[in-house]
């Protein structure tokens, strides 16, 4: 009897192989975890950016805009979003001193409108600097005085 025939594999070979494919799924698992983290952040910044574009496209439609900052929230509180809105004030000079300009009452002038939104843990504790659950958008919207407060001397 020949024991060429019956050659198989010895234990350290079969542990080598178990550990070297238990490895390659931990690294695949890894990989897929990491995925599936950015497809969320992905749908969840895509949808703060909708309801951020969405919200300014409604701002000054229905109503007079003013100075002032107001607050709400998207999809039940999951997004929470702050509208600031100030007169724009045009940056100063390089040499630091800015020329006097006429105000005109009855001209248009320029609101700065600062839209921020927030999600995930940083929309339910009211705060949040972390870039990656914080949407910043800014626009200018050109606002026509009230034609009963130009008129009046």
């Amino acid at each position: 009897m020949s024991r060429q025939g019956n050659r198989g594999f010895t234990l350290i070979e079969v542990i080598v192989a178990f550990a070297v494919l238990a490895l390659a799924l931990a690294i695949v698992l890894g990989t897929l975890s990491n995925a599936s983290r950015q497809v969320r952040w992905s749908d969840d910044a895509g949808r703060a950016a909708l309801h951020a574009q969405s919200l300014l496209d409604d701002t000054g439609v229905a109503e007079t805009l003013v100075p002032g900052r107001s607050e709400g929230t998207f999809e039940d509180g999951r997004y929470h979003w702050t509208l600031e809105m100030a007169p724009w004030r045009e940056p100063a000079p390089e040499d630091g001193v800015a020329a006097p300009q006429p105000v005109d009452p009855a001209a248009p002038r320029l609101l700065r409108l600062a839209l921020d939104v927030r999600w995930g843990d940083a929309a339910r504790a009211g705060a949040g600097d972390d870039p990656r659950t914080r949407l910043h958008l800014e626009s200018l919207r050109l606002v026509r005085p009230d034609p009963a407060t130009a008129a009046a001397p």
